[in-house]
């Protein structure tokens, strides 16, 4: 008799946060192996001849099996996240960082004095910088001079502290509501009213349908005043702009039941004498008949618009607002993505880098063909100069004098904060240099790294194409025998709408240096591709996601790539959604793990924070849709093994998500475990916590369709209907 043992995890800590391009043939498609430097032939040749020798001297043992340094510690160690950076007066960088050893605390640091010395931590330990404003946040402060205003974790109120000095303490701008029921993101500075405007998201009459709008926070350090509301009326904004004399802001909002990506309207409204909003023009996304998603509005030194859309070739390309005609101008064209979908707040893809009377020079990144760029646009002569760097994925980008600070990353880089040196003319690089690591010491396990390959593979609807990136097993040290084909992990990223990028990810090679095969797949609906490719998900959420991932294991299977009997499948958020579905309506896959994953999309949409609360509308579509797609309503089709792992503060999915199916499984008498974790939310952010999930997997797998044994010292928790 199999008695049930839910796993529950606590801690006493709160928690403050919830290339160049190789061509090789693949079965007659093209993979795109992501490096840094390519070789001359000779070079090539000698390559393969180490490989050789190296492989004769190789350990041979099943794969899966093999021993590694790159250990859960060490990844658990290594997920620093980037939350932003800033340059203050001086040109002295800074940057929000949050710490899984501090339970996610997210710390504002500057950077060091000089060569040598440490970063200097701006924010007190009992503050952590984070806004949980549309749940996802971003935004979370703005320097201005030598002054920071930041969001803190816990009362969610507003804070202004100098930076200038090391023991500076904030002081709050914003009233205390008796409890963190208002969130503020994408502030700025009026130096015009000596104010600070904020997109304010007030919580205080319902948590599940909030009120957003653009309001006024007083600097003076008078008495602290409600915020005065100067935009308001729809659902949701972001991105408020000020010219450089504070005369015009810019801004963009959209309603329900648009995300922000499928339709979004960007207004200028003029400041009058009192700082009131007395006068609004729609710049872009109000004519019916264009479909655009305006998003990222910036002035330039010289007070003209320019901003980011998709509208007439389906790809978010820079375009420039002329004021006196209401007219809307592409600067350059091309089918590429020069921004991203609006999740989190404080998106800055482009700076201007150079003021002239005649022409603007934009610094800026674009995504094509599962790569990143960076360039310099002449926005007269309509022409963009790339940037040679390393990184082959790129984020924001922050400007000063001569210098960018680039926010990316490469197969070989994790994600990083570059300085770019421009030269005279500001469009070539002099140099460049890693000022900030998210795991300053991965180099040293390079050579156990599995380099990323871009794979190109069909799909049900003829005549159109997936992407994902595969990872094969790599290990310096052991080989397996040519007979065996090693078992696949394939990851479903969260969303949906979103885009997993072939970059340095330490948790991806805690699986490969193992001996484990590890695709990402970019299925219909991710970003990064265009409308048309974000828009196959569009009603197909729950068939046309979990197609491609079935189609992509079954496609590595024919080539040799992975074992046809070790097909695992993991997902987080929405990627556990569509884990849950491809085990529930396929069988491609023959055990799964899923990570605050939806369940039931009748519950979800009931359920969920007010941001999301129409997606499911678009992606889903009719109420018979819904019931059909719910894994929860059909368990007698699942037929594998699953676990789950699920916060305990999540309020995008609930936890009750998660015990509904881990319930329903366990009555049906499949293996099954779940682990809840408290003081977490939408994602894991405690070192302990990032470090159990990704052990429990592996020996999760292992034990029930690997064949193998862990080479790690991983106690296993209980399998319901196995132990």
């Amino acid at each position: 008799m199999a008695f049930s043992i839910l796993t529950r995890f606590s801690t006493s800590t709160s928690s403050p946060y919830s290339s160049a391009l190789f061509f090789n043939h693949f079965s007659k498609r093209i993979i795109f192996t992501i490096a840094t430097k390519k070789k001359s032939q000779p070079q090539s040749y000698k390559v393969m001849a180490s490989s050789q020798a190296q492989a004769q001297n190789k350990i041979t043992a099943p794969y899966g099996s093999w021993k590694s340094p790159i250990t859960a510690d060490v990844v658990s160690g290594s997920c620093k996240r980037l939350g932003g950076t800033a340059v203050d007066s001086q040109g002295h960088l800074f940057w929000l960082e949050s710490r899984p050893s501090e339970s996610g605390r997210g710390v504002l640091v500057k950077e060091a004095e000089k060569p040598g010395d440490e970063p200097i931590d701006i924010t007190p330990k009992e503050f952590a910088v984070r806004t949980v404003a549309q749940e996802y946040g971003g935004g979370a402060f703005r320097i201005s001079g030598d002054t920071v205003v930041f969001s803190n974790y816990k009362d969610q109120r507003l804070y202004k502290q100098s930076i200038s000095s090391k023991d500076s303490c904030p002081v709050p701008i914003t009233p205390d509501y008796g409890g963190p029921v208002v969130s503020y993101a994408d502030g700025i500075f009026d130096s015009r009213f000596n104010r600070y405007i904020t997109v304010m998201e007030d919580r205080r009459e319902s948590s599940i349908n909030a009120t957003t709008t653009i309001t006024a926070v007083p600097l003076d350090g008078g008495n602290i005043q409600e915020p005065k509301v100067l935009v308001s009326g729809n659902d949701f904004y972001a991105f408020p702009h000020l010219d450089a004399k504070g005369e015009r802001m810019a801004w963009i909002e959209w309603s329900h039941p648009n995300m922000p990506w499928d339709k979004a309207e960007l207004w200028v409204g003029y400041i009058s004498e009192n700082g009131e909003v007395y006068k609004r023009v729609c710049v872009a996304g109000c004519n019916p008949k264009i479909v655009e998603s305006p998003t990222e509005p910036k002035w330039s030194p010289t007070g003209e618009l320019f901003f980011v859309t998709d509208r007439n070739n389906g790809f978010w390309n820079l375009h420039k607002w002329v004021e006196s005609k209401n007219e809307v101008l592409p600067l350059y064209s091309l089918n590429a993505e020069f921004s991203r979908p609006l999740w989190v707040f404080g998106m800055n893809s482009y700076e201007f880098i150079k003021r002239d009377v005649e022409k603007n020079l934009i610094a800026c990144s674009y995504r094509q063909n599962g790569r990143s760029y960076l360039g310099i646009l002449d926005d007269i002569q309509g022409s963009i100069s790339l940037l040679d760097i390393p990184f082959t994925d790129i984020d924001n980008i922050t400007s000063w004098n001569n210098y960018l600070y680039v926010e990316g990353a490469s197969a070989v880089h994790p994600s990083s904060v570059a300085k770019v040196t421009l030269d005279g003319h500001g469009v070539n690089v002099a140099d460049f240099r890693i000022v900030w690591s998210s795991s300053p010491d991965s180099l040293k396990y390079e050579s156990y790294f599995s380099l990323p390959e871009l794979i190109e593979f069909p799909t049900d609807v003829p005549g159109q194409n997936a992407y994902a990136y595969y990872y094969p097993p790599s290990n310096s040290l052991y080989q397996a025998t040519q007979e065996e084909k090693p078992p696949l992990l394939l990851k479903s990223h969260g969303g949906p709408t979103s885009e997993t990028r072939g970059i340095l990810n330490l948790s991806i090679q805690y699986w490969t240096s193992r001996g484990w095969a590890f695709v990402d797949v970019n299925y219909g609906g991710s970003t990064g591709y265009g409308r048309e490719y974000r828009e196959r998900l569009l009603g197909r959420w729950g068939i046309a996601d979990v197609d491609d991932c079935c189609n992509c294991a079954r496609f590595l299977v024919e080539n040799g790539k992975a074992d046809v009997e070790r097909l695992c499948i993991t997902g987080g958020s929405a990627g556990g959604y569509t884990t849950l579905a491809a085990l529930a309506f396929r069988d491609t896959f023959k055990a799964g793990a899923s990570l605050y994953g939806v369940a039931d999309l009748n519950l979800l949409r009931a359920e969920t924070h007010k941001f999301e609360s129409h997606y499911l509308d678009n992606l889903v579509g009719s109420e018979k849709a819904y019931y059909e797609r719910s894994p929860i309503n059909f368990v007698d089709k699942f037929s594998c093994p699953i676990i789950l792992f699920q916060g305990l503060e999540d309020k995008v999915v609930p936890p009750d998500q998660a015990r509904k199916i881990y319930q329903a499984l366990k009555e049906k008498g499949l293996p099954v475990a779940l682990v809840e974790y408290e003081g977490e939310q939408h994602g894991f952010r405690k070192a302990e916590n990032i470090k159990f999930t990704l052990e429990q997997q592996m020996v999760f797998f292992a034990r029930l369709v690997g064949r193998f044994n862990v080479a790690d010292p991983i106690i296993p928790i209980k399998i319901d209907n196995f132990d």
